[in-house]
């Protein structure tokens, strides 16, 4: 794959940046200055025309150009946010469909190009509902069209993990790093994290008042997101997918479909780490979605409440009746 040259560091240290871009580890207890000093640049990286299957008319409400329908979980194409995704299109057990253009999965949404912008009003969002920490939202505010109502629900508000200047100095020292987290201790991190987005109560209220919101109908079309879209936003995606009933396999495929649009944004800085003398294996563990951080929480859910629909209403209080009103809203039968 071709290697983008996407990132200019302006006096902050990688490990720093890393930390930031990922709004991940420990991204809550970042100053917003720190956030401040990265610049990304998303003007080189193509989508492949087979990415898109159907071209649809433009909607005759709104004066967006005329967009390209893709292919289920592929990214909608719009430059400045890569992993923008349409969370229907998928076939469930039972042979529904997920509805198109109803619910989206995206990167954050900042900043967006005004020709961006436009074909995001084209989406009708009425809702929009924003997973990340405060620093990150303060660093990033969520460039949005006018009339879309923004929601703030942090899922990592109660973690407690190490403190962020340990995981500074140790990743701007390569033998610290990689003492720290090399030898699998940083995917293991990541695994813990996913655990947590099941067993944090921020996290719980959280995605609680998520799937409440996309269970009314008024409130749709939405679109949830973290920084990458890749893990809180991961999570989401998964539970809901799942609680729709389509198959794990299509299910992980979906989550994994976010290294295609995030990997590349960040090649750069995952080799300017190496560079340094850093183990690859823990930017790479920081950047790459593994079937294993998904099969986590998955675990995590099962051991705390045995099945997908005891976890929506046992541990978000998501009772069998709204859980219904869900899939009535959001399938359509054969």
């Amino acid at each position: 794959m071709k290697k983008h040259n996407l990132f200019t560091f302006k006096n902050t240290p990688i490990a720093i940046t890393v930390l930031m871009l990922l709004g991940f580890v420990q991204s809550s207890k970042l100053e917003a200055n720190q956030h401040q000093s990265l610049i990304a640049d998303f003007s080189s990286y193509t989508f492949k025309a087979e990415h898109f299957s159907t071209c649809q008319p433009a909607d005759p409400d709104t004066t967006r150009k005329m967009l390209c329908t893709p292919e289920p979980g592929l990214s909608l194409g719009i430059a400045s946010v890569k992993n923008l995704r349409d969370l229907g299109g998928y076939k469930t057990k039972d042979g529904s469909t997920v509805v198109r253009g109803l619910v989206y999965r995206s990167n954050q949404l900042a900043p967006i190009s005004e020709d961006d912008m436009k074909e995001i009003a084209g989406l009708g969002l009425k809702n929009e509902y924003d997973l990340r920490t405060e620093a990150e939202r303060t660093s990033f505010p969520d460039q949005l069209p006018p009339g879309v109502n923004n929601v703030w629900l942090d899922v990592l508000k109660d973690d407690i993990g190490a403190g962020p200047a340990t995981i500074f100095a140790s990743l701007q020292n390569p033998e610290k790093a990689n003492k720290s987290w090399g030898g699998g201790k940083m995917a293991a991190a990541f695994e813990k994290t996913y655990r947590e987005c099941i067993t944090l109560p921020s996290a719980k209220a959280a995605y609680r008042e998520l799937f409440l919101s996309l269970s009314d109908q008024n409130k749709l079309p939405a679109l949830f997101h973290c920084t990458t879209g890749k893990d809180r936003t991961g999570w989401a995606a998964a539970a809901l997918l799942t609680l729709l009933e389509v198959p794990e396999e299509t299910v992980m495929e979906d989550y994994l479909r976010s290294n295609d649009y995030i990997l590349p944004l960040y090649q750069k800085a995952i080799d300017d780490f190496v560079a340094l003398g850093v183990e690859p294996s823990i930017p790479e563990a920081m950047f790459a979605l593994r079937e294993a951080y998904l099969e986590a929480a998955f675990d995590e859910m099962e051991k705390q409440y045995g099945s997908i629909g005891n976890y929506f209403s046992e541990g978000l209080g998501i009772d069998a009746v709204t859980q219904k009103r869900l899939r009535d809203l959001l399938l359509e039968k054969r």
